[in-house]
């Protein structure tokens, strides 16, 4: 699958340790996918793709705040891409169309954070310029809100973005 490339969403310890309100749903689970996936990616030799979210004007997002750091059990290695964003979609403003065509990648398997904001973007992003989109069910997470848990929203999302994206849990990930 020398096509492939594993893109890993905001996987940052502001999701795991918020200023205000509990940690992301499930969290210590989907970070452990995460991690398996990674290792299977770096056996491999696939491309791994960090985003980390940046915003200067955020309390936990800001640059070189310790909650801005992608989570320390998932730490990129020096020759693994990481490429900062601002908005919810990865593709806008960043580099990473650019990164992924000089690649030759076109088959993105995303996991990441949270659910319902840029992992839902990007992958609706990635569908729209014509990637190859796997989404790995038990790889990505969010926060409960007033209006719904956040296992009905990581469900829902599986269920919307599976009628366009392949959908498999990490255990049926094959590299």
């Amino acid at each position: 699958m020398a096509n492939t490339a594993l893109l890993i969403i905001d996987v940052q310890v502001a999701m795991f340790s918020p200023l205000e309100g509990p940690p992301v749903w499930n969290g210590e689970k989907v970070l452990h996918n995460i991690d398996l996936l990674l290792e299977k990616a770096r056996e491999t030799g696939m491309p791994v793709i960090f985003i980390q979210h940046t915003n200067p004007d955020d309390a936990e997002y800001a640059e070189g705040l310790p909650t801005w750091h992608i989570h320390p059990e998932i730490e990129p290695l020096p020759s693994e891409t990481v490429i900062r964003k601002r908005y919810w979609d990865s593709f806008q403003d960043t580099i990473l169309q650019e990164t992924l065509e000089e690649k030759g990648i076109s088959r993105l398997i995303i996991v990441g954070m949270q659910t319902e904001y840029c992992f839902d973007t990007t992958v609706r992003s990635a569908l729209a310029k014509d990637y190859e989109v796997v989404i790995i069910k038990d790889g990505h997470t969010t926060f409960d809100t007033p209006m719904l848990k956040a296992e009905q929203i990581v469900a829902h999302h599986n269920r919307v973005l599976g009628s366009r994206a392949e959908i498999k849990s990490t255990k049926e990930i094959a590299f």
